[in-house]
């Protein structure tokens, strides 16, 4: 391709809503370019780009035996209700109307389409198991989008389902899976790690999501490198530190004048934040209740946890208003659970469960109760609400373990029957009856990915592409277009490259040598070839964009070092 004939758009300058070096780089480059808040367009660069990863994601997919289909992203309203998740999917579900008053909604999955489809497609046991996948534009509307492609209402996904007769064709169809995304991550040239985590929205009894890791990632992952157990902290559990607390004796009212939060406590009675209770009320919208929720003090509640236990969704969980804790009889900073265990449910985690005697609030402005104890003072239910942080241990081996942040770039969930028992989606076994299909879900955010791999792939020059997803491998400079030998050259090695099926940019725009540099840089095409002062010579500057070494070389040897490193890292 000859640069005169390419739009390219690089920019100087940072744009001023951009805050993270993914983002920065992904605009500056000239890789997409936004339309409104989290919708962006794929310029000719970042196309190619997005391309190269699908391709990738389609090859490994294919090898795994998976079968390409392409859906509709707009869904109706009844598969949606079928499978109960129309009102509970909530706010993030774009919704829509035609002419004729039909409701239906911009998938921000497919699950109900896919079920629909295997219900109608596949009746007997012998065409099962089957993988069916697509890649295809997805719609959530997010409350607010950010950095860039990590969060944005509009987004390319790569989502397959599994069918099986049981169980254990799901266990296979997942292991699958799961082998296969670590070989499109190893590929992809990411730094991941698979960790164990929530199912969410989707569902199921069993998920992993595959983390890049990164310091801007919006997820945090924990990890033990003895045993290699590996969650999201929204789904990490960890082994009981069985830490007792105060003395086990009657709980009494004590003066805490002004002392509403842990740290005002910490500082007012000079006590350990482990020997305090955070007490805190959810206004649950989806089952249209108020609950209580105990951490001990020196712990975040978890609110996915809560989700969970509550069997709601976190789009209709939010702490109540000052109003409400008024209206409902609780005092803000100094709620309790004793007097309310009868009226509200109350949700206690192991560790407060654990305590012989602990300080929590008295539900009266500037007291709290000291030496309360859970069950003898008041009840509740014991389950798993607290966020697991590094140094806390291992639930396998007990040995403290790490915390990263990462990025989330794919997800593969276990469903079971949880959306072929309602949508009657089975198969006639060899009995002749009817058995619903066994489920499991693989989703890849191709456009996440995209960004990921800028985020660990950049310095403070541009973007470093690997190889294998890079625009173009190779861009070749003439220092001055005027300049005949050094046309003559750059225009040779450009045909002998594209013979050899190297994908190579000819820069053949009349401006600086130094702004074109720049622009390369920022781009990110692996190798730039200098066409100078020694091109009558046939000798050539070769730059490598990943260690940025030069070194003088001529034009057979340079060939030749191009198309053996090009052609084994593809």
């Amino acid at each position: 391709m000859k640069a005169n004939r390419m739009l390219i758009s690089t920019l100087k300058e940072n744009p001023q809503d951009a805050k993270i070096a993914s983002h920065i780089l992904l605009l500056r480059a000239g890789m997409i370019k936004p339309e409104v808040a989290g919708i962006y367009n794929f310029l000719p660069l970042g196309l190619r780009v997005l391309n190269k990863i699908e391709k990738i994601v389609k090859e490994e997919m294919d090898k795994a035996g998976c079968i390409e289909i392409l859906c509709s992203a707009l869904q109706p309203k009844e598969l949606w209700v079928e499978s109960g998740r129309w009102e509970k999917y909530g706010p993030e579900l774009m919704r829509l109307k035609d002419r004729h008053d039909r409701e239906f909604c911009l998938g921000p999955t497919h699950e109900e389409v896919f079920t629909s489809m295997a219900k109608d497609l596949i009746k007997s046991a012998k065409a099962l198991p089957i993988n069916i996948y697509q890649i295809q534009t997805k719609y959530r509307d997010e409350f607010r989008p950010r950095f860039g492609l990590m969060r944005s209402r509009e987004f390319i996904m790569k989502d397959a389902y599994s069918f099986d007769k049981d169980t254990q064709g799901l266990e296979a169809s997942y292991q699958n899976m799961y082998d296969t995304y670590s070989k499109i991550f190893t590929r992809l040239n990411l730094h991941f790690q698979p960790v164990l985590a929530d199912t969410g929205n989707i569902g199921g009894n069993g998920s992993h999501q595959f983390m890049a890791l990164s310091d801007v990632g919006e997820s945090e992952i924990v990890y033990c490198d003895e045993c290699g157990y590996a969650a999201d902290v929204e789904k990490a559990t960890t082994k009981l530190d069985n830490y007792k607390g105060m003395e086990e004796k009657p709980y009494s009212k004590i003066h805490t004048p002004n002392a509403g939060t842990i740290e005002e406590l910490q500082e007012f009675l000079k006590m350990d934040p482990k020997n305090m209770t955070k007490t805190l009320v959810y206004h649950d919208y989806m089952n249209e209740k108020f609950v209580i929720a105990m951490v001990r003090g020196d712990r975040e509640l978890n609110v996915i946890k809560l989700v969970n236990a509550l069997n709601s969704n976190e789009n209709y969980l939010r702490l109540a208003t000052d109003e409400e804790l008024l209206n409902l009889g609780f005092v803000k900073g100094f709620t309790s659970p004793i007097g309310h265990d009868k009226d509200f449910e109350v949700y206690v985690d192991y560790e407060v469960e654990l305590m012989d005697g602990f300080l929590t609030g008295a539900n009266e402005k500037d007291y709290h109760f000291l030496n309360v104890k859970y069950g003898r003072d008041f009840k509740g239910i014991v389950c798993d609400l607290k966020t697991a942080t590094e140094g806390d241990f291992c639930p396998v081996c007990g040995k403290p373990m790490k915390q990263e942040r990462g990025i989330e770039v794919g997800q593969i969930f276990k469903l079971g029957t949880k959306y072929s028992e309602p949508m009657n989606c089975t198969y006639v076994d060899l009995d002749g009856k009817n058995k619903p299909m066994v489920m499991g879900c693989y989703g890849i955010g191709i456009t996440r990915v995209m960004q990921s791999i800028v985020e660990q792939y950049h310095d403070e020059f541009g973007i470093k592409w690997p190889i294998n997803v890079a625009p173009y491998e190779v861009v070749i400079v003439p220092i001055n277009i005027k300049d005949e030998a050094q046309m003559n050259l750059a225009e040779e090695i450009y045909n002998r490259l594209l013979e050899e099926g190297i994908e190579v940019v000819f820069d053949d725009r009349d401006a600086r040598c130094g702004f074109k540099f720049k622009d390369w840089e920022l781009i990110g095409i692996p190798y730039t070839i200098v066409s100078g002062k020694n091109a009558a010579q046939g000798i050539l500057e070769l730059k490598d964009r990943n260690t940025l070494e030069k070194i003088e070389i001529g034009k057979e040897e340079l060939i030749n070092k191009l198309i053996k490193d090009i052609m084994n890292a593809r």
